[in-house]
């Protein structure tokens, strides 16, 4: 775990503007604060991951530039009656749109290795969850929320109908222990929603791309992979997700993502 003491020593980047794409994310899920508090929660949080439209013209300043592409996995017709797990939530943007889409229950996880990210990338003290915390306080939202690592899910006394996987396969040592640590969790006929890395290799070929640390995003040594669409369904089938559904993949900002689907047996 990378310690940051002096973040003033640290040759880090601007924060950069909150994406117009981002806030059309956002807008699928208009929380309709009143101006006055929308404008206390923004200011509250050194920095945030997640935008959020709090108030109409009054948005979160996310860093992320462009989730659009996870949308179409994401309607009240794959949460409403489920309980959902998210995993690697950070400021828990999704746990939200799940429990807001009818979900029965969320349950939120992030190990919140994403303070020594901030702080080595951007040079900014971020307290752990302080996202979540403002928005879920704003919103009298009953997720839950824990921190601990995505391994540890199997650790969780209960199953999910769904478990959201964003932007995190990429980032563990071991996703063949990944995704059996989801698949365990899984009740019977439950799906994994997956997002990661991609690949510009073909298709059709079963290989992981292995990235040096620093080579995807500077000074983010926690990129170890890209998958291609075949290696993740082999990657699937060794923890019996053997139904998998590539859903999309696109480019953002110069780099290749994919979405895809895995299902448990019924």
């Amino acid at each position: 775990m990378l310690e940051v003491s002096d973040t003033s020593a640290l040759v880090v980047e601007p924060i950069p503007e909150t994406s117009l794409d981002e806030r059309l994310v956002a807008d699928t899920w208009a929380i309709g604060a009143p101006a006055g508090e929308a404008e206390r929660v923004r200011d509250s949080v050194p920095l945030w991951f997640h935008t959020f439209a709090l108030s109409p013209g009054v948005y979160t300043p996310g860093i992320a530039r462009d989730h659009r592409y996870r949308l179409p996995v994401l309607g009240a017709d794959r949460f409403a009656g489920r309980s959902v797990l998210d995993v690697g939530a950070f400021d828990g943007f999704y746990s939200f749109v799940a429990e807001t889409r009818g979900a029965r229950r969320v349950v939120a996880v992030d190990n919140e290795q994403y303070i020594d990210w901030v702080a080595a990338r951007f040079g900014v003290t971020l307290e752990a969850g302080a996202g979540f915390r403002a928005i879920a306080e704003l919103t009298d939202s009953q997720v839950e929320y824990r921190r601990m690592d995505a391994l540890d899910v199997r650790e969780l006394d209960e199953q999910f109908d769904v478990a959201l996987c964003f932007g995190i396969l990429h980032r563990v040592t071991d996703p063949v222990a990944m995704l059996r640590a989801l698949a365990d969790r899984l009740s019977p006929g439950g799906e994994v929603v997956l997002e990661t890395y991609g690949s510009r290799l073909p298709e059709d070929v079963p290989a992981l791309e292995v990235h040096a640390p620093g080579d995807v995003y500077a000074r983010d040594d926690f990129v170890y992979w890209g998958f291609t669409p075949e290696s993740l369904r082999r990657l699937g089938c060794v923890v019996g997700l053997e139904d998998i559904e590539v859903i999309d993949q696109v480019e953002i900002d110069g780099h290749p993502r994919i979405l895809a689907v895995l299902r448990s047996a019924r």
